[in-house]
Order: C-alpha cells, then structure tokens, then sequence
C-alpha cells in the first residue's frame, strides 16, 4: 500500500499487536519500579549487564529445550544469513550466561551478580499484562550453589514488591531435584499420567512423551484434577536435595518471608534444578506470575561452559504494574500526582516577546546550576502561562516584564503561600539554591 493510498483511507497507522507504547501519563508506575529495583539491586552487589535483543538461534534452542512451548511456538525467529539464524530474545538469563561465558568470566571473577532491566518477545497471545514485547527486570547470580544465594533473590524481589506498595502477593516455592533424583520422578510421573493421556487436553498429550513435567503446570482445569493427585516430587528428592530445599525453607523463616510450598510449582524451561519459585498476585486471574525464578545449576554447562552453579529471577514489569494498578483502585488510592513526570521547581512567565530571549538565557543558567526549570514555547498569554504553572504544580514562578528587566530585577512567587519576592536577577541562583 502506497503512502497515497493511506492518506486517502484515511488509515491511522497503530502499534503491532500484543505491544503497547507507555506514555508520558503512563510513566510514574514504571519509573518507580525501575528506580527502585535498581536500588535493592545495587544494595545486594548486583552490577548492570545489558545484552543485545537478539541473539544466535542456537542459544535458546540448547538453554531452554527443543520440546518447551517457547522454543517450538513462541520465539521470534529470523533468517540472518544462509546458514544463520537469530532469534528476539524471549527471557535474558540465557543471554547472560552466554555473556558470561564469552568474556570468560568464569577464569577471572568466578563468582558473579548481574541485573538486568528490558523488553523480551514472545509471539504468544496478547491479554492484560501478557503482551508480545514485554519487559522484565532481573538478577542472576553466578559461581555459587549455596542456598542461602536461593533465598538472597528472593528476599530481593520481595523487597521490591513492598517498597512500591504491592499489597496480597504470594511467595510460592518448591524443589525439583537434580539429575541425580529428577529421572526417578519423571519415570514415575510418565507412568502415571500415561494412565489418563487421553483425558489430557491435546498440548498434555504432546507433553507426556517430550516434556512430562511441564503437564504439572498446566492451567487446563481436567488436567490440573489429574496432576492433584500424582504424588509431590519432594517424596523422590536425593539428599543432597532435600537438604538443600530445607535450608531454603529455613531461611526464609528465619529473615520472615512468609511462603507457600507448592509441590506442583514447575518452571517452564529446562535448565532449572533444585529450587524454583513464583511470586504471584490474585488480581490477575489465572496467569498470576508477576515474578519467577530458581537455580539453574546446568545452564551454564549445558550451552558449553563448565559446571557453575547459578540462581536468579525475573519480574514481569507489566503484571507487576497492573498488580499495583488493582491493588490502588481497590483502596479507591489515585497513582502518585506526578503521574506526567516530575514538575520542575521554576517556572518562567514572560511578559512580552522582547524578553522572551533574555528569559530563554535565564532558564539555562538555572538548569546548569541543576535547578530543574520550563517556560512557554506556545506563545501563550502571561496569564495562560500562570495557569500551565499551577497545572504543573511547580514550587515557585518567575515572573520578567520590561519593567523588571529595566530595573535588573526578577519577581519570584511562591506558590504555596503565595508570597512574592523581588530578587536582583544576579542572584536568583543563589536564591533558589537555597530555597531548594
């Protein structure tokens, strides 16, 4: 279609289905949970580590398993060359640990901790807080198997959660062995379920001879009364696991982190071992997750490298965000004021547009001495510049008319009270410096 066809239809171009654009008024819950995961990210010695948004094919295929509902319907997948193929990242871990192996992290600093903050792609179906680019925010922490790490993360995550004002979440965990222990419950979880195939729904089917565990996770109503029955995977756990999984559970007892053991809890992808987890939240119906993670302590070996133990999650910022949205309008609680961004502190009428320029001047001088400033670039009257000023709610306005230029001076008004000041234009800095 020509762009001369589009203007005649009238066509209004939107955005691809199952993405979203986050507007300026849209921005305050956003920046909050940035601002604050990156602070509790930093407080625990993680250290920020941005990896391109695709990456080789191979890399997915190998790290999260041929036969997981990713690799085989979800991932956006592109032909590079002749013999090469990339894909859109669908989740970060792996390329960290690609990253990680790279630069041969493991030689110099084998232990290490990362966060990460950016979109993900999955060509799944779009619904609230699910969408095609979404983004997450996460850690991982690598080089180490010790459980207390487990339980570090966690103790992140919920630390986020609580310092936004996320209210009624679950913490959700359980163990899933080793490949030591792991291949005993599959067998007997094979077993059984071959016992109802054909009462599974169609995808269980398929599941039940590539990736049996994955039917424990299923949200089909007739399956998930199937898998209630199957005995818990804790039953076959080695010691090596059990012990693992009871000092986790410890611990989090111990620093007061209320959880919930779900024996059914499974990750979605391969290369979780021994600890997995979920922080969910009612309000969002029946794909609840706003958080998941786990130990992955093969990943690393598994796309080459040698074996490391690591652990991390991932928090789903667009659930997370609806979660808190929910939680809000249920306490009838309006999102902060600053819901536009934030207000500068001065705003800059002019009276007139001889002194329009020498304001102009003015208002760079006090953002270079950091004093966040705006003035009109719309031609407005000074009276409809008062009234954007109140709209902002920003602290102080300064006034400057040919009268006050002539004389050297500025008037500044202070909102809240509604005072006013003259003060010589060769101090206002200091002035606002002070007041601010």
């Amino acid at each position: 279609m020509s762009v001369e066809t589009d203007k005649k239809s009238g066509y209004v171009f939107k955005a691809p289905r199952g993405t979203a654009d986050i507007l300026p008024e849209n921005w305050t819950l956003w920046r909050k949970l940035e601002e604050v995961g990156r602070q509790e990210f930093e407080l625990c010695g993680y250290y920020e580590i941005r990896t391109p948004v695709f990456e080789d094919t191979r890399l997915f295929v190998r790290s999260l398993g041929e036969a997981t509902d990713i690799v085989e319907k979800e991932m956006y997948t592109f032909s590079d060359s002749e013999d090469s193929s990339i894909t859109l990242r669908p989740e970060n871990t792996a390329p960290v640990m690609r990253a990680y192996l790279e630069y041969e992290q493991h030689k110099t600093k084998k232990f290490q901790k990362y966060y990460y903050i950016g979109p993900q792609f999955r060509k799944e179906r779009p619904q609230a807080g699910r969408l095609r680019q979404f983004h997450q925010m996460g850690i991982e922490a690598v080089g180490a198997n010790d459980p207390l790490l487990d339980v570090e993360t966690i103790g992140v995550a919920v630390r986020i959660f609580d310092r936004i004002g996320l209210k009624g979440y679950n913490v959700k965990i359980n163990s899933i062995g080793c490949e030591q222990c792991r291949p005993i419950f599959r067998a007997i979880l094979k077993d059984k379920l071959s016992e109802h195939e054909t009462e599974l729904c169609e995808l269980c089917q398929a599941r039940l001879h590539r990736n049996v565990f994955r039917i424990l996770d299923c949200k089909n109503e007739k399956c998930k009364e199937i898998t209630h029955h199957l005995p818990p995977v804790n039953d076959y756990l080695c010691d090596e696991c059990r012990i693992h999984a009871n000092t986790v559970r410890e611990a989090l007892v111990e620093i007061g982190i209320p959880y919930i053991a779900d024996a059914h809890l499974v990750r979605g992808l391969d290369y979780y071992t021994k600890t997995v987890y979920e922080i969910t939240h009612s309000s969002l119906g029946a794909r609840d997750a706003i958080c998941a993670g786990g130990r992955y302590d093969n990943l690393i070996s598994d796309i080459g490298g040698p074996s490391i133990g690591a652990v991390g999650f991932a928090i789903g910022m667009e659930a997370t965000i609806l979660a808190l949205e929910n939680v809000l309008h249920k306490k009838n609680t309006a999102t902060p004021q600053d819901i536009s961004g934030p207000a500068p502190s001065v705003y800059i009428v002019y009276i007139g547009e001889e002194v329009k320029k020498h304001c102009f001047y003015l208002l760079n001088n006090l953002r270079k001495s950091n004093i966040s400033a705006d003035l009109d670039y719309e031609g407005r009257s000074p009276k409809a510049q008062m009234r954007v000023a109140n709209k902002l709610g920003v602290k102080y306005v300064l006034v400057l008319g040919p009268d006050e230029l002539a004389r050297g001076n500025v008037k500044v008004k202070i909102m809240e009270s509604g005072e006013e000041a003259i003060i010589r234009q060769d101090e206002i800095i200091d002035w606002f410096l002070q007041k601010l």
